[in-house]
């Protein structure tokens, strides 16, 4: 269960801000199916955090075992600082947009996400807990849902109530938290 709260967690928090909630404000304003809109992110999240989770599971068992935490935990460190960084609007391409709402947003989300620090965090949260791989999928897939549903149907008005300078702050310490916690454990 920790791998799960833990990646729904540190999902949930890095993606306020991200350029993916910006897409789906756009998505939201091009689209009147909303469902449909979510129904495409749940997809193309599950499709890309499977494949990054999977990567990270593999990739740890070529770190030599006594450098494994020091190495998870600097990554998760890594993570915390880029995330202070924020994320541009890259503009969507707008030819997949004529496919409707599922197929539009189940594309430029799983683009989207392709090298963004939710699949960074989705790699070490499953070298991190690689015997429960599918519980770190599920969880930073259900916590890209929880960012990004209520940019969905509340979009404009939630995104200015939210700080998204103290966001990134919260998010940077969540992981800049996981990496210690990793570090300690060695």
């Amino acid at each position: 269960m920790e791998a799960f709260l833990s990646s729904f967690t540190a999902v949930a928090i890095a993606e306020i801000g991200d350029k993916t909630q910006l897409l789906s404000l756009f998505l939201a304003a091009r689209f009147r199916n909303k469902s449909a809109i979510i129904a495409g992110i749940l997809v193309a999240t599950l499709l890309n955090h499977a494949a990054s989770a999977w990567l990270g599971a593999w990739a740890v068992q070529f770190i030599p075992a006594a450098w494994g935490a020091w190495l998870l935990g600097g990554s998760f460190i890594a993570v915390a600082l880029w995330l202070l960084i924020p994320d541009k609007d890259d503009s969507a391409d707008t030819a997949v947009l004529k496919y409707g709402a599922f197929l539009a947003s189940c594309v430029l989300f799983f683009l989207a996400e392709i090298g963004d620090k939710t699949q960074v965090a989705t790699v070490l949260l499953a070298a991190s807990f690689e015997d429960a791989i599918w519980l770190v999928i599920w969880g930073t897939t259900l916590g890209m849902l929880a960012a990004n549903v209520p940019v969905v149907y509340a979009g404009s008005w939630l995104l200015k109530k939210v700080s998204l300078h103290w966001a990134r702050r919260a998010a940077c310490a969540v992981f800049m938290l996981l990496g210690i916690i990793t570090i300690l454990s060695a």
